[in-house]
């Protein structure tokens, strides 16, 4: 990774791309342009200079990632050096853990038919979505 000075900072697009955050610099950049993150708790741009020490909050995919900025690199490299960049915030942790156990709690009720639907199940079926 190419590590800079403290001083220095890096744009946030090419950061979170580094950080292993998105796939993508393109992803970044449309989810920041989206407003799906904040520097400091205030919405940013894609070209905005992240610092160490800068608290970010990205929302992806139903989830709400807080974390503070630890280092500073606009190269991709290997996942265990990426998540050496940023510390996830313990809040941010317990509240993401705890959304998880209750989507699975939530889809433990439901039970999949042991079958396909035959012609008349389908038949049947087309018939009550008609009626409603």
């Amino acid at each position: 990774m190419n590590a800079r000075p403290q001083t220095a900072g890096v744009r946030i697009d090419v950061w979170l791309w580094a950080a292993r955050l998105f796939k993508t610099r393109s992803l970044a950049k449309a989810s920041i342009e989206a407003g799906r993150v904040a520097i400091d708790g205030v919405a940013c741009k894609p070209s905005r200079q992240v610092r160490v020490g800068d608290r970010l909050v990205v929302s992806r995919g139903g989830e709400r990632i807080e974390f503070d900025v630890r280092a500073l690199s606009d190269q991709r490299g290997p996942a265990p050096v990426a998540q050496g960049l940023y510390e996830e915030t313990a809040a941010s942790r317990a509240a993401r853990e705890a959304a998880r156990e209750q989507r699975r709690l939530h889809g433990a009720g439901y039970q999949a038919p042991p079958a396909r639907p035959d012609k008349r199940a389908r038949r049947e079926i087309l018939r009550l979505i008609d009626e409603a």
